[in-house]
Formats: structure tokens, sequence, C-alpha cells
């Protein structure tokens, strides 16, 4: 299983914080996955201006291709003026629209205040099933008051990590078997 990992923002701490709290869950509870974390602080991403993403070159077509390679993709983002931020919707737009057909994406979110998590069902939600993802229903939202010098505090946000990791498993499973069951109703 090929597990994409996407901490969205090319700045601050708390979104890589929580994603690597989550892989950290992924890799105890999943071993035999691959686990790949791209962390857009890390890489230099050109904008999109409408090619194929296999026609990019450097870390930006290294960023799609694996990308579009995964099976499950977590995305966690920090909401910045109420909405996504940019490097993030950069990712989107370098993608094909079916981009996420066939795959399961699971969302975590950090934001200042509690009031931000409509950014998730009015904007993000929208998107990937735009994308044709299988979206996890559930989402973690992490807020200001649940870090403390780059540590989460709260056993709460923990204890949601580790189910939407587990979710996140065992809806790419379930999908697995219903596509193979699928594919073995043709007789070629």
């Amino acid at each position: 299983m090929n597990i994409v990992a996407i901490s969205g923002s090319n700045v601050g701490s708390k979104t890589r914080t929580a994603m690597d709290y989550t892989l950290k869950i992924a890799n105890e509870k999943y071993p035999n996955a691959e686990i790949t974390l791209l962390d857009l602080a890390e890489y230099e991403m050109v904008f999109s201006d409408g090619r194929n993403y296999m026609e990019y070159d450097g870390d930006t077509k290294y960023v799609t291709e694996t990308i579009m390679a995964a099976d499950a993709i977590i995305i966690g983002t920090p909401t910045f003026q109420a909405s996504i931020p940019a490097t993030l919707k950069n990712i989107f737009d370098l993608l094909p629209v079916s981009a996420f057909r066939d795959k399961v994406v699971s969302i975590l979110v950090t934001a200042g205040t509690a009031k931000h998590y409509l950014m998730v069902e009015q904007q993000l939600k929208p998107i990937l099933s735009y994308m044709k993802a299988h979206i996890v229903p559930t989402y973690v939202f992490i807020e200001e008051k649940d870090f403390n010098r780059k540590e989460i505090i709260n056993d709460d946000v923990l204890f949601r990590m580790e189910r939407l990791v587990e979710d996140t498993m065992q809806l790419v499973e379930a999908y697995s078997e219903i596509r193979q069951a699928k594919d073995a109703e043709y007789l070629f």
C-alpha cells in the first residue's frame, strides 16, 4: 500500500508537527505500508501553467508523480485567511481533474480558532470531490490551543489522528476489494 502524506504549506510548523505525529502512528500500526511525506516547504514548486503534470521537471515533477502513484493521500493543511494555502491549491492545479480517482484521501487541518472548521466543508472537500477522491468522512481539526512548543498536548487529538489513520487504511482495503471484484466480472 502506497500512502502519500502532504504537509500543505511552505511556512509554519504546526501542520508539519501534526503530520509527523500522524505518520508515526501510521508507521507503527502499518509497518508494511510504503509511506512518503511531501512537506511542500522542502520543495521548489513552480506554479501551474496548464501543462500535463508529466511535462514538468524537478521537484514539481517528483511531487506530482508521487501523488499520482499513491493509493491513499493524507492531506495536512493549515488554515490561512479562512482558506487553504496557495501552495496546496497549486498542487491541485498541477494535477489532472481525475487525479484522485480510486484514491482514498483523508484530511488533517490546523487552525488558530474553531471557527475555521468550515473551510474543510466549504472548500477542501468540494475540490477533492471534484477531483474524484474517496474522502474519509471524518477529519482531524487541531486548534492553536492543542499545541505547546511543537508538541500536541491534547490526548483527544492524538486519538482522532489514530482513528484517521485506521479509517484511511480500512477504506483503501475496502475500495481495493471492490475494484478487484468488479474487475473479476470481466472475462478477459
